[in-house]
């Protein structure tokens, strides 16, 4: 049992170098064995005796060779510190296993022991120990104090070839794996989210990270005979979407340059060529559940085109043939009413539209899409909201906020008219489906091509021409009766006039007096009170407004007393 008070010279011995070889094994044991008292175990103590033990760990490391002492010190040490002695050659690879034995494999450790040359094989070697999502940080992570290095520190090594080689290989081993046999794993619909279509886990972003280092090298890659697939969707699911996103970053500094209005493409015409035999995605064509599978699948191609724009024209026919096949199998234009609580049949049948109006070549395919574009509910906001309230206050206000075409926009409500634009657009459109169409939408969505759309004269001359159904009443059967509405219930009559008795019924209404009132006569059809009943108007003048009375007197209103109140 030690003093808890002696551990700074402890330390301070450990420290020396004029510490005996002898000794080390007493001091290594003293600051080793956790501190105890004649009660019990000392926490105090041994946080005392931790600090002591972490300052004096390199220093005796650096003079300590025997395997069982090494493991007793490397057992004492945290993660970060072992990966700092790591990198300073203090631990080396022979003191894996021992290090291996009371912990996990990670990416400190491992990019540590491959800074040093001999010790690259090793590294490697610990690479299936790591999770599948962490392989690429031995990478990533290569230096660790890359954001606070100063610049007279020394200047890290770069990634060693071999170990580059092999996180990329084996950050891509899971997607050729997987195209290989596309086939979900035991517990897939537990934790997917996806439960309904497994069909597009393309891998996740450790491949394409690792390709995105190495750009000088898609060419050879997509020729490789077991992960060129792999990389061949990569390349055609990331590489433009990721160009514009740093175009788009680079333009957002300070000092970054305007974006321009047409980049060079990521991808050159020889890459888009190689990348071809992966572009239909031809290893989920036979996936089961079709129904589902494929109109996904046909979206992701979609997506592909929309990002390379230029496969539109190489691959024109491979494109055609590929979204024939997929509607043919999967049956996605076989209309099905839209069930409670699915939210997501309108986009559905929006994206289906859409991406057939982008792949499709087949008229009979492009008709059905325009026909499930007419049967999607009419758009639900048209018009602003009225209001009694001043709602917004607007220094510069638009007259052309509350145009129908801007509301849909604001609200969403356009995309059923834009995905009909672009059907318009297909030269193997039908015409008269598009017209069809256009004859059951909202005069909102019509102001909406009028408007907005960049379409053909024929279609925005069609959408000008055309005048949105309205609904017929439909005419009674004989011998039917027709149901009428019901006529409002009269309001009750205020308190003031429910004590005056009502008039007494008559056979015939009175005659509606349309020449200048006789004297005799009181214009009661002018006047907006009731007409009295028991007393005549000359014997009660309170019961008549000044109008009144003043034509029962026969003088004009401006030149007559008031009545007497």
């Amino acid at each position: 049992m030690v003093n808890a008070r002696t551990y700074p010279l402890w330390r301070e011995l450990a420290m020396s170098e004029d510490l005996p070889k002898e000794a080390l094994k007493t001091v290594i044991e003293a600051l080793c064995t956790p501190a105890t008292t004649t009660d019990g175990f000392d926490a105090q103590a041994d946080r005392w005796r931790e600090e002591a033990l972490k300052a004096a760990l390199p220093a005796l490391l650096a003079r300590t060779s025997a395997k069982r002492l090494r493991g007793r010190l490397l057992v004492h040490a945290d993660e970060k510190t072992l990966a700092a002695l790591a990198a300073d050659g203090t631990v080396t690879a022979a003191d894996a296993p021992a290090i291996l034995r009371h912990r996990r494999a990670w990416t400190g450790l491992i990019s540590a022991l491959a800074r040093h040359p001999g010790q690259v094989e090793t590294a490697i070697a610990l690479l299936p120990r790591l999770p599948s999502h962490e392989v690429e940080q031995v990478v990533q992570d290569w230096d660790p104090d890359r954001y606070t290095r100063t610049k007279a520190a020394a200047p890290v090594p770069p990634v060693p070839q071999k170990l580059f080689d092999a996180v990329l290989e084996a950050c891509l081993t899971p997607l050729a794996a997987y195209l290989l046999h596309p086939e979900p794993e035991e517990g897939w619909e537990a934790v997917s989210a996806w439960s309904k279509d497994w069909s597009l886990e393309l891998g996740g972003r450790e491949g394409w990270a690792m390709l995105a280092r190495c750009p000088e090298r898609w060419a050879q890659l997509t020729a490789h005979p077991v992960l060129g697939a792999a990389v061949q969707h990569l390349l055609l699911d990331q590489a433009e979407t990721q160009a514009l996103e740093d175009a788009h970053l680079h333009a957002s500094e300070p000092d970054g340059k305007e974006l321009p209005a047409d980049p060079a493409p990521a991808l050159s015409e020889e890459l888009l060529r190689a990348c071809l035999p992966a572009l239909c995605l031809p290893e989920l064509a036979d996936l089961p559940t079709p129904q589902v599978t494929a109109r996904r699948t046909l979206h992701h191609i979609a997506n592909r085109v929309r990002s390379n724009p230029r496969l539109a024209d190489l691959a024109a026919d491979q494109l055609h043939a590929a979204a024939d096949a997929l509607v043919t199998r999967g049956q996605p234009l076989t209309w099905s009413d839209k069930q409670e609580g699915d939210y997501e049949f309108d986009g559905r049948v929006l994206r289906l539209a859409e991406d057939l109006a982008l792949l499709s070549a087949n008229p009979d395919h492009l008709t059905g899409a325009c026909a499930q574009l007419a049967r999607l509910d009419q758009p639900a906001v048209v018009s602003p909201t009225p209001s009694r309230t001043l709602i917004r206050v607007l220094d510069n206000t638009d007259p052309h906020h509350d145009r129908p075409a801007r509301l849909l926009e604001r609200h969403s409500e356009h995309r059923r008219v834009q995905a009909l634009t672009a059907l318009a657009a297909n030269p193997h459109t039908p015409h008269a489906a598009v017209a069809d169409a256009l004859d059951v939408l909202h005069p909102a969505e019509l102001a909406w091509i009028c408007e907005k759309a960049d379409s053909s004269d024929w279609f925005l001359a069609a959408a000008g021409a055309s005048r949105p159904t309205r609904r017929r009443r439909r005419r009674a059967a004989p011998g039917e009766r027709r149901r009428t509405r019901p006529a409002p219930r009269p309001r009750g009559r205020p308190a003031v006039l429910a004590r005056l008795p009502r008039a007494p019924a008559t056979s015939s209404p009175a005659p509606r007096s349309t020449g200048p009132s006789s004297p005799g006569t009181t214009p009661w059809s002018t006047c907006s009170r009731s007409p009295p009943t028991r007393s005549s108007p000359a014997a009660n003048p309170r019961s008549r407004c000044r109008s009144c009375w003043t034509a029962a007197a026969g003088a004009p209103t401006g030149g007559q007393r008031s009545p007497p109140r």
